[in-house]
């Protein structure tokens, strides 16, 4: 028999979500321990982990007064169970029954390795973060229009090397997350995946992506009121991740362009996420 799969999942204002996600890991195969850390929801994110805890005792949950961020909530789940393998998975993102177990099969495989699965939107749409690159600051600055983190899935590779997945559905050993010390909890939201999967490589921890495992990914779902909260926090973890991984090796230069570079940027994010969501709900643009 395999070992066990524990499942932590951060909420904050996931009620969208969440019941269909539970559900659905409730349902998957190697599932033995469900976390909830819920972040200082005002909705009925609570009541709804509540009803499952009641019906499943595998589900426990850890309600935070206030919202100490994603990486914490994290490493508070994972301290909070023991089971052998470790997956992190967003609130928006629906599993097939085995997609846990055959991620583990990939793992196993490749040495007790970091992966990732193919996200898909609800049309069938790639999300990008799913394979990525690492961001190399001072090469953006010399050419924007290679910024691009984005790799494409290569079909004939079922597990395919990347340099980074995304923190909407992570599954490793747990022997390897206590050894990467988990989730540097300096980044509130966002990058914190892009900063342990570069620590996982650098340890000589497998990071790959599973091409032939689908699971359905609705980003954003619980950030779309909370434009400036999510801007301003990408943006301070870019500026983190550059100052952890690449600051000390550029010249004085580069240092400040990169932070004007960030920081200039954020205004236009704001602006761009801004218009997204008028589009969405259809408002003016």
């Amino acid at each position: 028999m395999s070992p066990g799969i524990a499942v932590v999942i951060v909420t904050c204002n996931s009620e969208e979500t969440l019941d269909e996600c539970l559900l659905r890991v409730r349902a998957a195969e190697g599932v033995v321990q469900v976390r909830v850390v819920d972040n200082g929801s005002a909705d009925s994110s609570l009541s709804i982990v509540q009803r499952h805890a009641l019906a499943d005792a595998r589900v426990r949950f850890i309600a935070n007064a206030d919202n100490p961020g994603f990486a914490v909530a994290c490493n508070q789940g994972a301290a909070d169970c023991d089971a052998p393998w470790l997956a992190f998975l967003n609130p928006d993102c629906f599993l097939p029954p085995d997609a846990l177990a055959r991620l583990r099969a990939h793992a196993q495989a490749a040495g007790g390795a970091l992966v990732g699965a193919d996200l898909v939107d609800a049309e069938g749409r790639r999300d990008p973060a799913a394979r990525r690159r690492d961001p190399i600051f001072a090469a953006m600055l010399l050419h924007p229009h290679r910024a691009r983190l984005a790799i494409a899935p290569d079909p004939a590779q079922p597990l395919q090397p990347v340099p980074a997945i995304s923190g909407a559905l992570m599954l490793l050993p747990r022997a390897a997350f206590a050894r990467l010390g988990g989730f540097d909890p300096g980044y509130r939201l966002h990058v914190e995946d892009l900063d342990l999967c570069r620590r996982a490589r650098e340890a000589g921890i497998v990071v790959a992506c599973a091409n032939d495992v689908q699971v359905v990914h609705l980003r954003g779902v619980s950030s779309r009121g909370r434009r400036l909260f999510v801007e301003w926090h990408k943006h301070r973890g870019f500026w983190r991740y550059f100052r952890r991984f690449e600051a000390a090796t550029r010249p004085r230069w580069q240092r400040v362009a990169v932070a004007l570079g960030i920081w200039l940027h954020f205004p236009l994010a704001l602006l761009r996420r801004g218009r997204a969501g008028a589009a969405a709900t259809g408002g003016a643009a």
